[in-house]
């Protein structure tokens, strides 16, 4: 509906329109000023968005309240529209950052940023992942809840909102999360669509002309529809509604007007570019509006500042009833600290088990083991696998497994759904509390790596437990063996990726991964590999020398990661017998060498020493570095086949006696 000039609406106080006009005006500049962003979202969806941040339980003042209600910003293009949020309601971004909207140096870069910018709860921009996050995040709430919750003591108690639009709902990763949530019954789960119909080639009917509804009633969902975005009582009803539905997550669809109130109202051009100045004039004469840009009105900041109180009463009364909790219930209370301490205990670390084996065993065998040592110590891991938990070997013995009867299950079915999967655990992780973990095959992080990406962004520190990682998979064939993946993972900034090559790497590789500040990524084997007496804390560095030279001065370097290293060891003895001298350098991750100082890598892999050989059943371009022009490289440059993996690794290369032959190429190259 558009409103007529001058006339305040019967549904809203004249205040209420004048905080929201403020939000649309706030929006509409700073994309202006930039010449960057999109105006369109923030103007149409202001008034939904007001409406549930006014009711929402959070305290500006303190913007990680553990007792808040989350809030995702899936369509995250629409930045603007939670950056005027934040600096209304107090959150302390000043307005000099929203003047400096996408700019070097800001708090208010083009998509929301965790971390980067208060209160902002999740990195979003590509879209969809938003949804998934935000499933994440209420499947967190559940569990804690479940975990930590007693009579009269709802420690853990809130809802989870997410606003999308019509972009977000046309990505597949936000079809697999919604699918999930039904199908969990996560009834604290609230999805507000801004259905304003358009995208930046113009109307949806161009491509988009299903019944969302009916998708997500079929998902298990509740479904409301709002027909006019300016109704704030419609609105805040539908809200109301969705709360106290707990059984089921929530969609609200509000029939909106991207650009509401300016010339460009309904068009594809008010998506992803600025209005011009002459259309916010006109904004300002629809809206009666004659402030200067950037400006607040007072009565606008002193209407935001009463709104402080009931939020603060809100924490306070949390406050008190959680010291209540805490004397009430000591042990639980020491268990929540526990459960929210980010370092792993130390008896962890010293257990026998993660250090004893003596058999050949797959590495992905040995991961199951370590993950039920781990959660003999971490009740707080969180996690699961794409439906390939009995080849993972990931679920947690005994723990159960999380669903709608059952919120206190530490096994997570994600079902097939690879990038719904590494997003909500990044929504699991960001809630706090968990060791949030996921597992499919090597391969199949072509369907996460988005939401890996994100993880890695926010720095993140899932974990993603990737088995059968090379032609080892063997049978399956070219489409389930990976070539390419290792050197695309390690290619992502921020992220660990560990090929172990033993159980004690394994469990080196662990220990890393849970303690950092970003994810890993555990590529494990199919196969069975052999235990090495020599593998130790070196790994912590990522290469280390397993086993040196016998005359201490090598003529050449043999360095492989994972299963190769069983082709090295054994390549070296041959040479050593031969009278070349040979160290065996295990490198099971690549990253964490690259952090050494540079007295330590020349310890390793000294400069003088130009004959060397790099071993992986993937990508060689990983190795160029390591390996030098005088270097070779044993390695797969090209699609696997369909055969027994003993076969394909003959077949491909990986034999000692071809390792064997490319140390004598590189020594000869070096003559």
């Amino acid at each position: 509906m558009i409103r007529n000039k001058g006339k305040e609406s019967w549904y809203m106080t004249q205040i209420e329109q004048k905080a929201i006009t403020t939000i649309r005006f706030l929006a509409a500049e700073a994309v202006q000023k930039a010449n960057s962003g999109h105006p369109g979202l923030p103007i149409g969806a202001a008034p939904m968005a007001f409406t549930l941040w006014k009711q929402m339980r959070h305290d500006p003042q303190d913007a990680k309240w553990t007792g808040r209600d989350r809030f995702v910003l899936s369509a995250g293009h629409a930045s603007m529209l939670e950056y005027s949020l934040l600096h209304l309601f107090g959150y302390g971004l000043p307005m000099e950052e929203i003047m400096k909207f996408r700019q070097w140096g800001s708090k208010t870069p083009g998509h929301p940023e965790f971390g980067h910018t208060v209160g902002v709860e999740t990195t979003t921009g590509p879209l969809g992942q938003g949804i998934a996050n935000a499933v994440g995040l209420a499947m967190a709430e559940a569990r804690l809840a479940s975990e930590f919750n007693r009579e009269g003591y709802p420690v853990v108690d809130n809802y989870t909102y997410a606003l999308t639009g019509d972009g977000c709902l046309m990505e597949g990763v936000a079809s697999e999360a919604a699918s999930l949530a039904g199908h969990l019954g996560l009834g604290k789960l609230i999805l507000l669509y801004d259905r304003n119909e358009i995208t930046i080639e113009g109307s949806t009917n161009l491509a988009f002309t299903e019944d969302v509804g009916k998708r997500f009633e079929a998902y298990g969902w509740t479904v409301q529809h709002v027909a006019n975005g300016e109704d704030m009582d419609a609105i805040a009803q539908a809200i109301v509604n969705a709360k106290a539905d707990t059984a089921h997550p929530s969609l609200i669809i509000v029939r909106t007007e991207i650009a509401h109130g300016t010339p460009k109202a309904n068009s594809a051009s008010a998506h992803g570019e600025p209005l011009g100045e002459a259309a916010i004039q006109a904004m300002r004469e629809f809206y009666c509006c004659d402030d200067q840009p950037f400006t607040v009105p007072s009565d606008v900041k002193d209407f935001f500042a009463e709104l402080q109180a009931g939020y603060s009463k809100q924490h306070a009364d949390y406050d008190a009833m959680f010291e209540g909790y805490r004397k009430a219930y000591p042990e639980l209370y020491e268990k929540w600290v526990a459960w929210h301490e980010t370092k792993l205990p130390e008896a962890l670390k010293a257990d026998a088990r993660l250090w004893s084996s003596t058999e050949p065993k797959a590495t992905r065998q040995v991961s199951g083991e370590i993950l039920n040592i781990f959660a003999e110590y971490m009740p707080n891991l969180f996690g699961g696998s794409a439906d390939l938990a009995p080849s993972n070997k990931t679920e947690l013995k005994g723990k159960g497994f999380f669903a709608s009867e059952n919120r206190t299950g530490a096994n997570i079915h994600f079902g097939i759904r690879e990038f719904a999967m590494a997003a909500i655990c990044n929504g699991i992780q960001l809630y706090g509390g968990f060791h949030s973990y996921c597992a499919t095959f090597l391969v199949f992080t072509d369907y996460l790596k988005p939401a890996l990406r994100l993880s890695a962004i926010m720095h993140q520190p899932v974990v993603y437990v990737m088995t059968h990682d090379s032609i080892g998979v063997g049978e399956d064939g070219p489409t389930h063996q990976p070539v390419e993946h290792l050197t695309a993972l390690r290619a992502t900034p921020g992220t660990l990726v560990f090929r172990p090559a033993d159980a004690k790497e394994t469990a080196f590789s662990y220990i890393m991964a849970f303690e950092a500040d970003k994810p890993s990524v555990l590529a494990l084997t199919r196969q069975n590999l052999p235990q090495y007496a020599e593998t130790g804390d070196g790994a912590y560095k990522g290469g280390y020398i397993l086993k040196d030279a016998k005359s201490g001065t090598p003529d050449v370097i043999l360095m492989a990661s994972g299963s190769e290293v069983e082709l090295i060891y054994k390549a070296a003895d041959i040479l050593e017998a031969e009278g070349i001298a040979a160290r065996v350098v295990s490198m099971p991750c690549l990253d964490l060498f690259d952090d050494q100082d540079v007295s330590y890598q020349e310890s390793v892999l000294p400069r003088k020493v130009r004959a060397r050989v790099a071993v992986e059943a993937g990508s060689s371009y990983s190795w160029d570095r390591y390996v030098g022009l005088d270097g070779k490289t044993v390695c797969l440059d090209h699609f696997g086949a369909s055969a027994p993996a003993g076969i394909l690794f003959k077949e491909f290369g990986f034999t000692v006696e071809n390792v064997v032959k490319a140390a004598k190429e590189s020594l000869a190259n070096c003559k």
